[in-house]
């Protein structure tokens, strides 16, 4: 791993639109890489400022732990102007399609699918390299079923995306959602890595896997 290898995040705000319904949220966005290159995983809200974060380093990809409007809006800007990939698991198709705004989703499938654009391309256990190590991809559905997790395994960390957050796992109570199936992927997946290591999570605060671990069977009897 690279000496420069470092980690970085950007906040952003907006509007989470599902099901007819809309929420204010705030966004963690997380930049991966070191003084040349750089990935930056998901694209939430507001293009801006988190291409002032990337200042003029080469952007491999962007990658979206899945299809929520407020992890992607902006990719399709994003792999624009910083001629980038984007890179999104296809399970998250359902999502993109499922927007109340058919304009706003019909823009953003119809750059996604440009032919300059490497979509679709992101699968389990695929490896991406940045900065002098992978970045191990994980498939955790269940907050949406084309949900992953990414985890460079030599740094220690995993970004959770809106699979598992400070406190528990992510939101089921919407469409294409389920329950039992995030609590599978983090039980068998996530709790596999070493209980050190630090998550770094789409909303709110990070964590560790030993921090959450012990209380899965308190989410279960609640969720049950």
């Amino acid at each position: 791993m690279s000496g420069r290898f470092r980690i970085e995040r950007v906040a952003t705000e907006g509007k989470f639109a599902l099901d007819g319904g809309e929420w204010n949220v705030d966004n963690n966005i997380w930049l991966i890489g070191d003084d040349t290159d750089v990935v930056i995983v998901d694209a939430a809200h507001t293009a801006q400022a988190i291409i002032d974060e990337v200042g003029g380093r080469h952007v491999n990809a962007v990658i979206c732990t899945h299809g929520h409007n407020d992890h992607v809006t902006v990719a399709p800007e994003l792999a624009e102007r910083l001629y980038a990939p984007v890179l999104l698991h296809p399970e998250n198709i359902v999502l993109l399609t499922c927007w109340p705004s058919d304009s706003d989703r019909d823009d953003v499938l119809w750059k996604m699918s440009h032919p300059d654009a490497k979509y679709w391309h992101l699968e389990d256990e695929q490896r991406i390299a940045i900065a002098g190590t992978e970045i191990q991809v994980i498939h955790s559905p269940g907050h949406s079923p084309g949900s992953v997790c990414l985890y460079p395994r030599e740094a220690g960390i995993l970004f959770s995306g809106d699979t598992l957050l400070s406190g528990g796992p992510g939101a089921t109570g919407r469409s294409y959602s389920d329950f039992p199936t995030i609590i599978g992927s983090i039980r068998d997946r996530l709790f596999a890595l070493p209980e050190e290591t630090l998550v770094h999570t789409g909303h709110g605060e990070e964590t560790t896997i030993g921090t959450e671990a012990p209380h899965l069977s308190e989410w279960i009897a609640q969720g049950q």
